[in-house]
């Protein structure tokens, strides 16, 4: 098989990545999977992988799962959500998706109620800065220009959570990680290492992990992130887990950039990644990465 599918197989897993998104409470087979794309099983798989990153399985559990979630916060019972997403019982949809859900499916059902998250707002050069976090670590880093929008933002994600501002006994060590992040994004100061609460899927946590791994002073480009996680042909997929990731700076997405060295996106603006590039690139030459060092950060995964 080539290195690089052709526009057609592209095309293809694209195709068939959309009847699983539509068949994903079923049954599906590598073998029924290899006749909807006319390929041998084998072959499809390669492919599939290339393309988007993920098997095919794996990408249909995510797919069950966004719609398991769907049906929760829509207010369905556990027992409907879990067999109308094609869960055979309750025992394997806890076995299956508590990781990815970050929390028990009764409690995602209620929008986070039992998780309990606490967070504070401050002014800084950068705009305004949410942070919050869970009792393992940091979970939401947000720049914006209105405090009372990134707090909405916040209680959007977990609209039944616990979710206040720090009290006594959390602001002491909330305020030291916002004032070690704002003297980052202010005054160039390093970047803190603090304990993160990463929630996402398997493909994103390996993207965030490469970007975590880039050194200040340097990029990369989204192509080069798929190269770097084993899934060359990934580039679109990489882009995406870049745009999904809620913990600014914290997280480098800022430091992805697209192959001709334009910005490409940014969650919180495309002024404020042009800001933190630059300001990073004054510490050293910014150059392009392939062996990126290590970052430091502890992560809670």
């Amino acid at each position: 098989m080539p290195k690089s599918p052709s526009p057609d197989l592209v095309s293809r897993m694209q195709r068939l990545a959309e009847y699983i998104e539509a068949h994903a409470d079923e049954a599906l087979s590598l073998a029924r999977l290899a006749r909807e794309a006319h390929l041998s099983p084998h072959h499809l798989q390669r492919t599939f992988t290339a393309v988007l990153g993920v098997s095919p399985r794996q990408f249909q559990a995510a797919k069950r799962l966004e719609q398991f979630k769907a049906r929760l916060r829509d207010g369905d019972a556990v027992l409907t959500a879990t067999f109308d997403a094609g869960y055979g019982s309750t025992s394997r949809v806890y076995e299956q998706v508590t990781g990815g859900l970050g929390m028990t499916p009764s409690a995602y059902r209620a929008g986070g109620a039992g998780e309990s998250i606490v967070y504070a707002v401050r002014a800084t050069g950068f705009g305004m800065l949410l942070m919050a976090a869970t009792d393992r670590g940091v979970c939401q880093v947000e720049f914006g220009d209105d405090g009372d929008v990134l707090v909405a933002r916040l209680h959007d994600h977990f609209p039944h959570a616990v979710v206040e501002p720090a009290g006594e006994s959390a602001r002491e060590p909330l305020d030291a990680w916002m004032d070690a992040l704002a003297a980052h994004v202010d005054d160039s100061a390093p970047c803190p290492s603090l304990p993160l609460d990463v929630r996402g899927t398997a493909f994103q946590i390996k993207v965030w992990r490469f970007l975590m791994s880039v050194k200040p002073g340097r990029v990369v480009s989204y192509g080069e992130i798929a190269a770097g996680i084993g899934h060359p042909d990934a580039v679109r997929a990489v882009g995406t887990a870049c745009g999904a990731n809620r913990l600014a700076v914290l997280i480098p997405c800022h430091r992805a950039l697209r192959a001709d060295g334009s910005l490409g996106g940014y969650r919180w603006g495309l002024e404020r990644k042009r800001v933190l590039l630059d300001r990073e690139g004054r510490l050293g030459e910014v150059v392009h990465s392939n062996a990126p060092g290590d970052a430091g950060a502890k992560t809670c995964l």
